[in-house]
């Protein structure tokens, strides 16, 4: 760290260039911890720079005394304990030798996180915040961020927290070296997978598809015929199989893995959060997802999720202009 670097409070105080890295968001919490010890090691394997953000409002209190009117706290006294925070998390990761720098912002945690996030190559933050006088980093945010950052975001749960933090170098005892990216047949997933497969070539994991197909039983009175499962998944399988060719073609030395399974989609991904080293999935931007993995499967798989869950917003990428001269395409 460079000497501005060391000094939250003279980095929010002097322009800061936009950050290019991975954004973290810290508030002192366990969760918070985790989310930094993951980012750590993630800007260590991507020889990016790693950027502590913490964020806060001044409140403001009703006076309670015959004068009415009102009283605020001393900004001075919340920054001192904000960049306090932010020394102390830091000292956590120093070791590692990655470019690192702190700042304070003032004003809504989740705008400042947004913001951060149209130049940030991807923004970490844990599942559930402490409250407090830093404000609302987590929790709440959380959940506003995945729909919204411009940039792909990862969710750490504090169920993992404190196993990454007792194993920073070797990561979480009893994990496999694999990624799993959930599918559905959506462009949404298509560009999921090519995220997550970049992500597993990048740290030596192999890539593990899943694609669940829920049950049928019996209680979906708008379908015209009873559904020949066998049929079903037959073609969902050489769909699948189309998709990992066109894999293949551009990630050539990338071990790849593909799971069909009958079941509800959170429960497969949720499942996996327990024994893989993350879980990917696709969405919009706008907080809904498309074909088997609808809005509330994210919502279901980060709620109950027990390893880093990353979210991937849409975007257009040429890779997938040739994905149809591999084969059929999965139907949503």
């Amino acid at each position: 760290m460079t000497s501005q670097e060391q000094s939250p409070q003279g980095a929010a105080h002097e322009p800061i260039p936009a950050p290019t890295g991975i954004v973290v968001g810290i508030d002192g919490s366990e969760q918070s911890i985790g989310a930094l010890i993951w980012a750590a090691r993630q800007a260590r394997l991507r020889n990016v720079p790693l950027h502590l953000v913490t964020a806060y409002t001044v409140p403001i209190f009703a006076a309670s005394g015959l004068d009415g009117g009102y009283a605020t706290v001393d900004d001075d006294v919340i920054r001192q304990g904000a960049e306090a925070v932010l020394r102390e998390s830091a000292a956590k990761v120093a070791h590692l030798d990655i470019e690192m720098d702190a700042r304070v912002e003032n004003g809504d945690a989740a705008g400042v996180l947004l913001e951060l996030s149209e130049t940030a190559e991807l923004l970490v933050f844990g599942s559930r915040g402490r409250g407090g006088f830093i404000g609302r980093l987590l929790g709440s945010v959380s959940s506003a961020l995945p729909a919204h950052a411009k940039c792909p975001t990862v969710t750490v749960p504090l169920s993992c927290a404190a196993r990454l933090e007792e194993g920073l170098e070797e990561g979480r005892a009893g994990i496999e070296k694999v990624v799993t990216v959930g599918v559905d047949g959506s462009d949404q997933a298509r560009y999921a997978v090519l995220v997550a497969a970049e992500q597993a070539q990048l740290s030596g994991s192999t890539l593990r598809i899943i694609c669940a197909v829920q049950p049928y039983t019996g209680s979906l009175a708008w379908m015209p015929a009873p559904v020949d499962r066998e049929a079903l998944f037959t073609e969902i399988r050489s769909q699948l199989e189309a998709g990992e060719k066109w894999l293949r073609n551009h990630f050539p030395k990338l071990p790849i893995e593909i799971e069909l399974l009958e079941g509800s989609a959170v429960e497969a991904l949720v499942k996996a959060t327990e024994t893989t080293e993350l879980v990917v999935m696709g969405t919009r931007g706008r907080g809904g997802f498309a074909g088997m993995m609808l809005g509330s499967t994210t919502d279901g798989v980060r709620h109950h999720a027990k390893g880093p869950i990353m979210v991937v917003r849409d975007r257009e990428d040429p890779r997938q202009d040739d994905r149809t001269a591999f084969g059929p395409l999965l139907k949503t």
